[in-house]
């Protein structure tokens, strides 16, 4: 088979104490089966970049990482990436930030990515390049020569075009999505997205899964991604997560848990959660010490303003709702910043009876599928469900809800709390259906599959690209 090339802004090797995220696993997997290779940021900095390349092979899979200077994270990666693109693309376009040396340093560093990856890429190599930090990549790729086959895959929802063409040369950044072969995001609604703007900012023209501008034409799918769910499912029954579970049982006293699990991230909408919890409390009386939530936040983007914010406003919450209603033997909010191994995890996710789930706009959301392969099937817990995450569209047995409304969570609150065990049992069953039929490994093989199916030597006739 053809080898395979995965960039990606961030590299993730194999790790023994088996703690990679679920796309880390797919991708490594597939790099081991293909003999290939995993390019990115190592994640350090150095005075003055060189272009030298870290080569390394941890368990099968090759990595090649470059060091990034200074200006350059604060430009591509805390500034165009996460003040710009993040915002702008989870419709917060209040927080979006646009400047001319972030877009500078956007398309520096993606030159230096395409500089660093031009030499190691073999003509019958299949690249493969992740998420909003390299849009252009492919571009810059097509421009030194290579005519390999190239897919995309987003990570994030794709943005309405009343909100995309508010950032500076829209078109041109997008334009530059027609250099790969393949382009994938999580759900039918951001593909939709997607080719309305190209039919109505660039006068392309969409035919089924093939989308046309100029003479250029892509595929453009939807290819939603999941989870390892035998294996997610296997952790939680494992002896760590059975500690974890044992110890939060003790710690809880009968009282039923809510559970969530997010990175501290705007978008997760965390202060719409605690508000709308506290609405139930207030609503519920006769509920009090019954039960409790446990948040739980690592921080994330410290660097960034509006993050710091979330932190500071997450914590004066947590800090007025407990003061409101706790008692000498009860405190309603467990607010945890800090993160879990997988196995822990899994077994924090069991011993809670409900899963509250509420961002505001996610392009999937995979704590939500976590949560239920982690349940037990004889006493499943009850999944409350951003209707805004991409996730919805395939657990549509969860109750879901619009996280802006506190009166809306706090019912499903209480509908979670008494639902009798035979609708649990048949909604998680429904729920645990999707989640393995269409696991990680079904997203990966359905994404490749196209890819491996298109025809190398495709004439690529640049697109016209305005300066949108």
């Amino acid at each position: 088979m053809s080898r395979l090339i995965v960039i990606s802004n961030r590299v993730s090797r194999p790790s023994k104490s088996g703690n990679q995220g679920g796309l880390a696993v797919a991708l490594s997997q597939a790099l081991r089966e293909s003999r290939g290779m995993w390019i990115g940021w190592s994640g350090e900095v150095t005075d003055n970049f060189t272009g030298h390349i870290g080569f390394s092979e941890d368990d099968g899979v090759k990595t090649a990482t470059i060091d990034l200077e200074e200006q350059d994270v604060d430009e591509y990666y805390n500034g165009y990436a996460n003040k710009t693109l993040w915002p702008l693309f989870h419709f917060r376009i209040d927080l979006a930030e646009y400047a001319r040396d972030f877009e500078g340093g956007y398309n520096r560093v993606n030159q230096r990515f395409a500089d660093t990856a031009a030499p190691l890429i073999e003509p019958e190599d299949v690249i493969w390049v992740h998420d909003y930090h390299m849009i252009p990549l492919g571009q810059m790729l097509r421009d030194r020569g290579h005519r390999n086959r190239m897919g995309f895959f987003l990570h994030i929802p794709w943005p309405p075009t009343r909100l995309l063409v508010s950032l500076p040369h829209h078109t041109k950044l997008v334009s530059t999505l027609f250099a790969y072969d393949v382009v994938g995001f999580h759900t039918e609604e951001w593909l939709e997205s997607f080719r309305h703007y190209v039919e109505k900012e660039m006068g392309g023209s969409v035919d089924g899964d093939f989308v046309t501008v100029g003479d250029r034409t892509i595929q453009a799918v939807a290819c939603p991604i999941g989870i390892n769910a035998r294996e997610f499912a296997e952790a939680a029954v494992s002896d760590a997560a059975r500690d974890m579970y044992e110890q939060i049982r003790a710690s809880l006293q009968e009282r039923a848990m809510i559970v969530g699990v997010d990175r501290l991230d705007y978008s997760k909408g965390l202060e719409e959660r605690f508000n709308g919890y506290a609405r139930f409390l207030k609503d519920n009386p006769d509920q009090h010490r019954k039960v409790l939530l446990t948040q739980i936040a690592p921080p994330s983007r410290g660097e960034v303003e509006s993050y710091q914010q979330i932190r500071a406003t997450l914590d004066a919450l947590a800090g007025r709702i407990n003061g409101e209603y706790s008692d000498v033997d009860w405190t309603p909010i467990r607010y945890v910043n800090q993160g879990y191994p997988r196995d822990k995890l899994a077994g924090i996710y069991r011993s809670a009876r409900i899963g509250l789930v509420t961002p505001l706009r996610d392009g999937m959301n995979l704590v939500a599928k976590e949560y239920v392969a982690a349940q037990n099937p004889d006493d499943p817990g009850v999944l409350i469900l951003s209707r805004f995450a991409g996730a919805a569209m395939q657990l549509k047995d969860a109750l879901l809800i619009n996280p802006y409304s506190p009166e809306e969570m706090s019912d499903a609150i209480l509908r979670a709390l008494a639902m009798p065990l035979d609708e649990r049992k048949r909604r998680w069953r429904a729920m645990m259906n999707s989640v393995e039929g269409q696991d990680i490994s079904w997203w990966r093989q359905s994404f490749t599959e196209r890819l491996m199916a298109v025809e190398r030597d495709t004439a690529r006739v640049e697109p016209e690209a305005a300066d949108g």
